[in-house]
């Protein structure tokens, strides 16, 4: 009788805590109605006219520019 009380109790621990890993079987009730669009529009207009303000680089950026060494002037052979 032991035995069967010990066993009981450690699936009843297992099955618990494999419960509270799925969120125990809770879940939202689904609404038939729409949700509401909280995302803002984009306006293709600005969005363009804020691309075209960006200046275009002079140079090219070098990302490792800083973390290699300048290359040496080129001897003319």
């Amino acid at each position: 009788m032991r035995v069967l009380v010990i066993a009981a109790a450690l699936l009843a621990l297992a099955v618990t805590s494999a419960q509270a890993q799925m969120g125990g079987g809770r879940r939202q009730p689904q609404d038939s109605g729409q949700k509401p669009d909280n995302k803002p529009k984009v306006d293709e207009k600005a969005y363009k006219a804020a691309l075209e303000r960006i200046p275009d680089p002079k140079e090219k950026y070098d990302p490792w520019g800083g973390a290699r060494p300048s290359e040496p002037a080129k001897k003319p052979k």
